[in-house]
This record gives structure tokens, C-alpha cells and sequence, in this order.
């Protein structure tokens, strides 16, 4: 575990067996899925909107930059994106799931579930669920901690987790 990654560094590391744990979940979850990073960072960057959390507003994962996701397609992901060009129906449908699951899951009709699934195969689904919660706990944990000091967007290494064999 490097002392220097913006995870390693916060105030998780005063808790570190959860630190360890929390880099090992979050780390399969980013490298070793099946859902497009980009996805996955489209439905982190929609939970900081939602959020407020200021640190993760500002932070790109390298992998979702390597898959395509930039910084046109990221101002787009707004109360407007519906509308957006720039972004994909793919990455529409997730930030609509990423919408009710912080508002409101109960509401996600059978509609609404039938169109996710034309878009994602049911493990991908399980991945981005699972990942719209690890974003909502742990941002929310940054906010009610305090935000970081003002900080330029910045490209970060994907979190990673080295499988065992």
C-alpha cells in the first residue's frame, strides 16, 4: 500500500486494517470488473455531483481517461445530460440507475430495471451498483469530514488490488 495514493493519504488511513479492506474491495471493484471504467467513472463523478464532495469532483481515474472519458463528455454529466450528445445512451442509462439509487431505489420501476438490463448484463449491473454505493458511503464520509482544500481536476492512478491466484 503506497503512502503517497490520495486514498492512502486521507483520513482513512487512521483506521488501517479498514484502509486495507476498503483498498481491496475498491481496487477489484476498479480493475478487475467487467463494466468500462469509463462507466464506473461516469457514475463516480454523477455521485459527486449529487454529493458536493469537492475531492471527488475533482478526480479522474487513469483507466476511465484511457477508455475515452474526457472532460467534454464529464461537464456533460449535469441535470442536463439527457439531452447530451457527447454522451452515450449507455452512459445516460447509468447515471438514470446512479440518479435512483442515491434518491430514491425504491422508485426504479420495472421499467426503469428493463432498460438498464438492455444496456448491462447482470454482473455489470451488480458491479455498478456496488460501486454507486462504495461512492455515495465514502464520499459522504469526505463531506462530513471536511472538504480538501481547493484542488485543480487531477488525474490519479486507478485504485488496484492484486488478485490471488
Amino acid at each position: 500500500m503506497a503512502d503517497d495514493d490520495a486514498i492512502s493519504g486521507s483520513v482513512l488511513a487512521e483506521q488501517p486494517e479498514a484502509l486495507v479492506g476498503f483498498l481491496r474491495l475498491y481496487g477489484t471493484l476498479w480493475s478487475h470488473g467487467r463494466l468500462p471504467q469509463s462507466i464506473k467513472e461516469v457514475a463516480r463523478l454523477r455521485n459527486a455531483r449529487v454529493t458536493d464532495c469537492a475531492y471527488c469532483r475533482s478526480v479522474r481515474f487513469e483507466g476511465a481517461v484511457a477508455d475515452g472519458l474526457t472532460e467534454d463528455r464529464v461537464a456533460r454529466i449535469d441535470d442536463d445530460y439527457a439531452s447530451a450528445d457527447e454522451l452515450t445512451e449507455r452512459e445516460k442509462v447509468a447515471i438514470r440507475f446512479t440518479d435512483h439509487f442515491l434518491r430514491d431505489p425504491g422508485a426504479l420501476t420495472d421499467s426503469d430495471r428493463a432498460e438498464v438490463l438492455e444496456h448491462f448484463d447482470s454482473g455489470e449491473l451488480v458491479e455498478l451498483a456496488a460501486g454507486v454505493a462504495l461512492f455515495m458511503g465514502f464520499s459522504k464520509i469526505a463531506v462530513a469530514l471536511g472538504p480538501p482544500p481547493e484542488m485543480p481536476t487531477t488525474v490519479v492512478p486507478t485504485p488496484d488490488w492484486p488478485l490471488q491466484s
